[in-house]
């Protein structure tokens, strides 16, 4: 029997655009967008004036006298949408009247060497399209913010919580900066910030349509939300993508290990908890010891060393007994690995090698090259 040829040719006429358009890998600019990826912790507590990488991997909070936070890795997502987490801001301490210059914000910022196919400073600049799922008791208008850190030049736009305690999605499209280019290196190229409190310095312009020289009039004009008001208030998100294109497509769901991969290259938790294994040690000279790990991925920039301070939190297990310690100190680092030197004191016999190891449930060593 003659098999039948099957003609091919115009089968992908057959498949729905939006089909094609998830087939586009890595099309999202943010990272950890699902926030599934939390080496930090999954809540921290306390978070007053001041900036700081907290909970989930790659999103950094700054506030300047706008309240107290407890920021948590949430499990309160929208329904039927494919998410497991959300990042939670929880009020803790209100601040009802905010100074001029006083806000909150929440910040992702891209490698700008990963933002050169959107061709800005050309006349073929893309537009930017961001799509998120947000939720708040607190409805009115918020702000995000975008900054281009290589030409200082902000586009910001507004969105609206229309209903209290419910999922909602949004979609804010940026038009493309044809005048400005985002410089090829491995530094910041464009920071999206969630505005979620603003004083007047911040909320007295126009919304910028196009991208313009930085002003903070121009960051959030159409913000009316004060989130800080009350301890009551809280504010979750999820899904978040930026991507080219003047239109949202789905959420670029990724596998854990690729997201978490994603996410070593700025920030690598070695190790959390008591006897976790650092790697292999050995007494420089009798009252110096020193160790090295590497990391899965190569890092972004070369990285500096995170340790918690802890009593005789860390230890060396040899043959012959173990010498305990307080912490590490960076001793060198490269793209992929660094070397530890023990600060407190120790003492062996030099050349005796060994196993470092957490020895405190408080204890943890990482490495960071955020930008």
């Amino acid at each position: 029997m003659a098999l039948s040829r099957i003609d091919t040719t115009n089968m992908i006429e057959d498949v729905p655009q939006s089909k094609l358009d998830n087939n586009i890998n890595f099309r999202n600019i943010i990272i950890n967008g699902d926030m599934s990826i939390a080496q930090r912790g999954t809540s921290q507590a306390s978070i007053s004036s001041g900036t700081s990488y907290y909970t989930i991997d790659r999103y950094k909070t700054q506030v300047v006298n706008a309240g107290t936070w407890t920021q948590s890795q949430s499990t309160d997502v929208p329904s039927g949408q494919g998410f497991g987490y959300s990042l939670k801001m929880d009020c803790t301490t209100a601040d009802t009247s905010l100074g001029a210059d006083d806000f909150l914000v929440v910040q992702q910022v891209a490698e700008a060497q990963n933002l050169q196919y959107l061709k800005y400073g050309t006349s073929n600049a893309e537009s930017i399209t961001m799509s998120f799922w947000v939720k708040s008791n607190k409805t009115g208008t918020y702000s995000i913010w975008l900054f281009a850190d290589d030409n200082n030049k902000t586009i910001s736009a507004p969105y609206t919580i229309s209903s209290a305690d419910t999922w909602e999605k949004k979609t804010i499209t940026f038009v493309g900066d044809t005048i400005s280019s985002i410089t090829n290196d491995n530094d910041q190229g464009i920071r999206v910030y969630f505005v979620l409190a603003a004083g007047s310095n911040w909320t007295s312009g126009t919304t910028p349509t196009t991208w313009q020289s930085d002003s903070k009039s121009i960051r959030a004009p159409e913000q009316t939300v004060n989130l800080a008001d009350s301890t009551d208030n809280e504010w979750y998100i999820t899904g978040i993508q930026l991507e080219a294109g003047q239109t949202a497509s789905e959420f670029e769901f990724l596998p854990v290990d690729v997201n978490l991969q994603r996410c070593q290259r700025y920030y690598f938790l070695k190790a959390s908890g008591s006897s976790q294994d650092l790697g292999i040690a050995t007494y420089y000279t009798n009252n110096d010891l020193r160790g090295s790990f590497g990391f899965p991925i190569t890092m972004r920039a070369t990285p500096t060393l995170e340790v918690e301070t802890t009593t005789d939190g860390y230890d060396f297990r040899r043959n012959s007994g173990v010498d305990r310690f307080n912490e590490f100190a960076l001793n060198n680092a490269s793209l992929t690995s660094v070397g530890i030197v023990a600060t407190s004191a120790v003492s062996g016999i030099a050349g005796q090698a060994g196993h470092l190891f957490t020895d405190d449930a408080s204890c943890f060593v990482a490495v960071s090259s955020e930008l």
